[in-house]
């Protein structure tokens, strides 16, 4: 590997290591909040951890649907992972829909948190045995799409809300 390349800079480690790398951080964060929740014993903190998934969630939905998606359907000619995926999304993002700005008191509102949690889980296992070992067989540049990735992220977390 030749340290010429002409690429911008990447706007994070993450970004130089490809998409998968990026994707699977993103899992690990989002992992780590879910387990805070769990321990959260105040309505306040469970809705700052609330906000701060469904915020973590949502931009890496947008980043997986605008960017990775679209060029693992086109590289891996694939009509069933995608899909799918896609279609796990909209039950995610129709959690977080029912999240945002509900208070933290009632059972539901665990249940939800809990239920989104098990999605989230369910879809990252998939993604990581059935998706990720197909994408990294490809012909895919991981690494630009990685650059890609990073940077629309970092535009929508700067994005004001």
């Amino acid at each position: 590997m030749s340290n010429t390349t002409k690429t911008a800079p990447a706007k994070s480690t993450v970004a130089t290591k490809g998409a998968i790398a990026l994707l699977k951080a993103d899992h690990a964060t989002v992992s780590d909040l879910f387990a805070e929740y769990e321990k959260a014993n105040t309505s306040k903190k469970k809705k700052a951890l609330v906000a701060e998934i469904c915020s973590e969630l949502s931009v890496h939905i947008q980043i997986e649907e605008e960017i990775f998606y679209p060029a693992v359907k086109a590289a891996l000619k694939d009509k069933l992972l995608v899909p799918e995926a896609t279609v796990e999304h909209a039950g995610i993002k129709d959690l977080i829909a029912q999240l945002e700005g509900a208070e933290p008191e009632g059972e539901m509102y665990d249940a939800k948190v809990k239920v989104l949690s098990e999605y989230v889980k369910h879809h990252v296992e998939e993604e990581h045995d059935e998706m990720f070992p197909k994408v990294k067989a490809s012909s895919l540049d991981l690494v630009e799409l990685g650059a890609q990735m990073a940077a629309r992220k970092a535009d929508l977390l700067s994005a004001p809300s």
